[in-house]
């Protein structure tokens, strides 16, 4: 018997495995990637995944983070794919590397608000 893991099922994919996954719009433009995710501490849900996008060689990168029920995995693209066009990144919320923000409440609302949604914490 090996002692090999699991980093994906059919049902479930380990977090390395997320992070750095294009994200593509419906037009099939390519937005960025996945940096990371946050989740809820209590339940375990995830709420945000992290878009990264712009930069040169991993400096100078926006991160965005969207919702996460905005997302979905297209198994053609190997990708998540967001109903989004790329020109309303142009004002979304965002941060520069190492200036994360604090993901209160009131941050929460300004990100779902921006993308239209309701925030349900």
């Amino acid at each position: 018997m090996t002692d090999v893991a699991n980093d994906e099922t059919s049902t479930l994919i380990a977090s390395n495995k997320v992070e750095g996954t294009a994200v593509y719009n419906r037009q099939g433009d390519r937005l960025g990637s996945v940096s990371n995710f946050m989740v809820d501490k209590q339940s375990g849900s995830v709420r945000y995944a992290v878009l990264s996008f712009g930069g040169f060689l991993g400096m100078g990168k926006d991160h965005y983070p969207l919702p996460w029920s905005m997302l979905s995995y297209d198994i053609n693209k190997s990708g998540y794919v967001i109903d989004l066009d790329k020109s309303l990144l142009d004002n979304a919320p965002r941060y520069e590397s190492g200036r994360e923000p604090d993901y209160n409440r009131d941050y929460g609302r300004n990100v779902y608000d921006y993308y239209g949604l309701t925030y349900p914490w």
